[in-house]
């Protein structure tokens, strides 16, 4: 059984179909990252993963439970699993970094307030801002604030990360200290669906990649079988076009 199982998602925004009869599984450890134009569905997958985009049809199973997200309860549970990353950091600008990272784990989870500590300050050392605890966010450069947010993320020990276009918002020259945490991750072996417009770097990280149109999956395969020949005729376009830019 794959550790994450997604099965016919439909949604939409009005009467607009976002997601077309979604279906997709991934592995504990995989790392799957979605392509496509945009306004293809692909930031609207992880919206609807985390219940923060109602859904009509379909179901999402994560090991062995399927989430009914019209319980709260079991949104719940399943945000203990899952959790997101956007492309714009929200941080509490009246906070510095290490309280940033502390706060949900301390007020949601619950936690001790020394354990929460120790776990922010080595996150924050793990993605290269171990110097940077008691910065506050607007002392820090877009890529150090988006570095921040992946630390808090992981503060709250999630199972699945997804990675919703986390370099979108930044200066070309911040993006690969942000990529750079993202390769840590996956060394560690941590689940993650990845939505990004940086080619080179899915290529690189991914063990699989699937391609969206018009809120379809229309093709999933290894890094090199999408890139380098892809099957279905409107991959074989959007690939051609963005390897020729």
């Amino acid at each position: 059984m794959a550790f994450l199982g997604i099965d016919g998602l439909k949604a939409r925004y009005g009467a607009h179909v976002v997601l077309d009869d979604i279906s997709l599984n991934i592995d504990k450890g995989e790392i799957v990252s979605l392509i496509g134009p945009s306004g293809s569905g692909k930031s609207s997958l992880l919206r609807a993963l985390v219940g923060l985009l109602p859904t009509e049809e379909g179901q999402v199973r994560v090991e062995s439970e399927t989430i009914d997200y019209r319980d709260k309860n079991a949104v719940r549970r399943l945000r203990d699993k899952l959790a997101i990353v956007f492309q714009q950091y929200n941080l509490f600008q009246n906070m510095d970094v290490l309280r940033n990272v502390m706060l949900a784990p301390l007020k949601v989870k619950h936690w001790p307030q020394e354990e929460c500590r120790r776990e922010a300050e080595m996150l924050l050392e793990k993605v290269g801002l171990g110097s940077k605890l008691h910065a506050y966010p607007d002392e820090l450069s877009g890529g150090q604030q988006q570095r921040v947010a992946l630390a808090r993320a992981l503060a709250l020990r999630p199972q699945i990360l997804l990675l919703d276009e986390v370099t979108s918002a930044l200066d070309p020259e911040l993006v690969n200290e942000v990529l750079d945490s993202v390769r840590l991750l996956a060394r560690d072996g941590m689940t993650m669906i990845i939505v990004s417009h940086e080619m080179a770097f899915v290529r690189e990280v991914s063990s699989r990649v699937a391609m969206m149109a018009s809120g379809r999956i229309i093709e999933v395969g290894a890094p090199d079988d999408i890139f380098l020949n892809p099957q279905h005729e409107r991959a074989r376009d959007f690939v051609g076009k963005i390897l020729h830019r």
